[in-house]
């Protein structure tokens, strides 16, 4: 059996950076490093953590969603609700399900987690925007265009250089899931 996508998958995952603020792109163990101590510090200081994605990226939200605060203790919050979701997209568009929600409910340093892969999806970038009205902090998961919208608007932006969805999601996935098993790990679960 030929093993050349679990080989393309470790070589993109090899090319992943994280860039603070856009400008300093740190390698992957220094990156894990600050994703860990930003979701630590929203722990300790018990701020909201919303996660968003569309399609794939939503199972990979909802997912985190449920893992950060039954594994990881910390209090993050569900905007997948299915009448608040079509709620906000029959009265404002279905490009603001998010934003709007992000209005009424996101205070100021609380974090936005926006997982996309082409980081260009108009509902995730008016999310990423409100946050940032709101001073909240943001990261994003992004892929596709190295100079996609989502990736130039986040505090800590993850990006993964493939424009292949299934390595890009995989990638997005394995990432948050080993920030919270690790935080897991060094500060045991409350079950």
């Amino acid at each position: 059996m030929n093993n050349q996508y679990i080989s393309e998958l470790i070589h993109t995952l090899d090319q992943t950076r994280i860039y603070i603020e856009n400008d300093t792109a740190l390698d992957y163990d220094a990156g894990m490093q600050t994703l860990i101590e930003c979701f630590t510090r929203h722990k300790k200081e018990g701020t909201q953590i919303f996660f968003i994605g569309n399609g794939g990226s939503s199972a990979i939200a909802s997912h985190m969603t449920a893992d950060f605060m039954k594994n990881g203790g910390m209090k993050t919050y569900s905007l997948y609700d299915n009448a608040v979701t079509t709620c906000m997209g029959n009265d404002y568009g279905y490009e603001y399900v998010f934003s709007r929600p992000l209005e009424f409910l996101g205070q100021e340093r609380d974090l936005l987690v926006a997982v996309s892969s082409s980081g260009n999806s108009q509902n995730i970038v008016n999310a990423i925007s409100m946050a940032n009205v709101k001073d909240m902090e943001t990261v994003t998961f992004t892929g596709f265009k190295e100079d996609n919208k989502s990736r130039q608007l986040g505090t800590i932006n993850v990006y993964v250089p493939s424009e292949k969805y299934g390595i890009v999601e995989s990638i997005h996935n394995l990432m948050l899931q080993q920030v919270v098993d690790m935080i897991m790990e060094r500060d045991g679960v409350r079950l």
